[in-house]
């Protein structure tokens, strides 16, 4: 997950952060209130809708649950409605709400797989933004609340890599290929006494595209002989953990392979963006695409 952006320039409040998932995703949910009510507020805080209407002129009505057991009655009036780009709403300091009055501009930039959020807030005054940070933590909660968003909609948009495969070779030759030390080692890589057996556990040494080095931790948690092998892989030093699992499919002479990486979403971001999705997929691509096709398939 990325950082949260703050500025403050007098009466506006401006929020800003890269999520990653695309613009669609983010919108559902800041709009539907079976998501909403998940995320929304700063840490601590449980929400139970009363009521959203995202229309011109329509309204939500909510109530915020305080860590402390304190309720916070809220309503916002919706001014714009502009899916999925952008969402114009004013929260209204109603008598039966909390005296809090300011208006909120709401853009979903979309950046394909990610979506730029900025959450524009002008409120009546500098004071009064001031008050409201001193008497509701305004600021703080601003970011945090983004951060709960960015945490949910990052967990919904979680897919794991699948990439599918058929070779011209029989189901034997190919998972003697995945599971035999000294064939993965002539495509694959150098496992010594890799056993396809629950349990057994197996390092080996990659490099990243900038030429460090890192040691991938792995074991086997299930096995069904020519047709289906998972196990973790993680990284040492690294916090995360992700699951590949092999699957095998005879059709005839030949063999559909599907490889899952599901679990990427665990590692951590880095500033080389070493484990990025879309690095998984081009090493899985041409892995399966190149590597492991050229060694099964009989040379003409």
């Amino acid at each position: 997950m990325s950082a949260t952006t703050t500025t403050i320039n007098g009466k506006e409040f401006i929020i800003s952060r890269l999520l990653n998932a695309p613009a669609t995703l983010v919108w559902d949910v800041w709009t539907k209130p079976e998501h909403i009510i998940k995320w929304w507020g700063p840490t601590g805080f449980t929400t139970t809708d009363k009521g959203m209407k995202v229309k011109v002129g329509g309204d939500w009505r909510f109530i915020m649950h305080g860590p402390d057991g304190r309720d916070y009655p809220n309503r916002i009036i919706f001014l714009e409605v502009d899916p999925p780009r952008k969402l114009v709403y004013k929260h209204s300091g109603d008598d039966d709400t909390e005296p809090v009055s300011f208006y909120v501009t709401v853009t979903f930039e979309d950046l394909g797989d990610k979506t730029n959020l900025i959450m524009h807030s002008i409120f009546e005054s500098a004071e009064e933004l001031e008050r409201l940070n001193r008497e509701y933590g305004a600021i703080e909660g601003g970011k945090q609340h983004i951060a709960r968003l960015d945490e949910y909609v990052t967990g919904l948009n979680t897919k794991p890599f699948v990439i599918e495969r058929m070779y011209n070779a029989p189901v034997e030759k190919v998972w003697a290929a995945i599971t035999d030390s000294d064939q993965m080692k002539k495509w694959y890589f150098d496992i010594p006494g890799f056993k396809p057996e629950v349990g057994f556990e197996f390092q080996f040494a990659g490099q990243g595209k900038d030429g460090e080095k890192y040691i991938h931790l792995c074991k086997v948690t299930e096995v069904i002989k020519e047709k289906k092998l998972t196990h973790s892989w993680r990284y040492e030093g690294f916090e995360g953990n992700s699951f590949v699992t092999w699957e095998l499919f005879a059709e005839g002479e030949k063999t559909k392979v599907k490889l899952t990486h599901a679990g990427l979403e665990t590692f951590p971001v880095t500033a080389n963006n070493a484990f990025a999705k879309e690095n998984f997929e081009a090493g899985w691509t041409h892995i399966t695409g190149i590597s492991l096709k050229e060694f099964v398939e009989p040379k003409n």
